[in-house]
């Protein structure tokens, strides 16, 4: 009669195999489960996102610009266009919150691999320059103006490739936030202390173009302030 095998009988080699089937199945029991409830998470989002101004509508905004519709690259202008209407700091942690519900990822960590340093400076910089908290005190105008001075550094040390330029639509969407002549003014002073060059001297060098001409033009055609 056939003697009924028990734990005791196994070779210590059945064991460890034994041990590593066990193992994989409940490792594999835990990934499909976590799997499940982020794909839950990101569908309750997701249904967040169909009414405008909300955080999650912000994320998804984002995450289509950084897919650009299946071209190479990131669609820059979209994403610029949407951090600018985040009113605030507190809205844009909100707005990460949701992205990362959306798409188990880390928005900064996706900025960072998806833009240019210049590029991502810019982006940061229009978020330090909002309120604290919606529908709250707007930051100094010193600060406004330290960081649309940053901004226009930014635009002017953009790089195609190995090839240095400049990024029109970041400085003309600078040009188009100060209300007045005296607020340019303003920055060109906070210009010159953080970089230690004038503004109008570094517009004139990077109008490669004539684009020069154009850029005063949006600002003269505001009131003086």
């Amino acid at each position: 009669m056939k003697k009924e095998t028990t734990n005791n009988d196994l070779t210590l080699k059945e064991k460890i195999l034994y041990s590593f089937i066990g193992l994989g199945i409940v490792g594999g029991g835990v990934f499909f489960g976590r799997k499940l409830v982020l794909k839950k998470v990101a569908n309750r989002e997701e249904k967040k996102s169909f009414e405008d101004g909300t955080p999650a509508t912000y994320a998804k905004q984002i995450k289509m610009a950084f897919d650009n519709d299946g071209w190479w690259g990131t669609d820059v202008t979209k994403l610029r266009t949407t951090l600018r209407e985040i009113p605030s700091k507190q809205a844009f942690l909100k707005t990460q919150e949701s992205y990362t519900k959306l798409y188990n990822s880390n928005l900064i960590t996706d900025m960072t691999d998806e833009l240019q340093s210049t590029e991502y400076n810019e982006m940061m910089q229009i978020i330090a320059e909002k309120p604290d908290k919606t529908g709250g005190k707007p930051v100094s105008t010193t600060i406004q103006f330290v960081g649309w001075a940053k901004r226009l550094k930014a635009a002017f040390d953009k790089s195609y490739g190995f090839l240095p330029g400049t990024d029109d639509e970041a400085l003309v969407a600078v040009l188009n936030e100060m209300p007045t002549q005296k607020s340019f003014v303003y920055t060109m002073v906070a210009y010159q202390k953080l970089f230690g060059t004038n503004m109008i001297e570094d517009m004139q060098a990077e109008s490669e173009f004539g684009q020069y001409g154009d850029w005063m033009k949006i600002i003269l055609s505001k009131p003086k302030g």
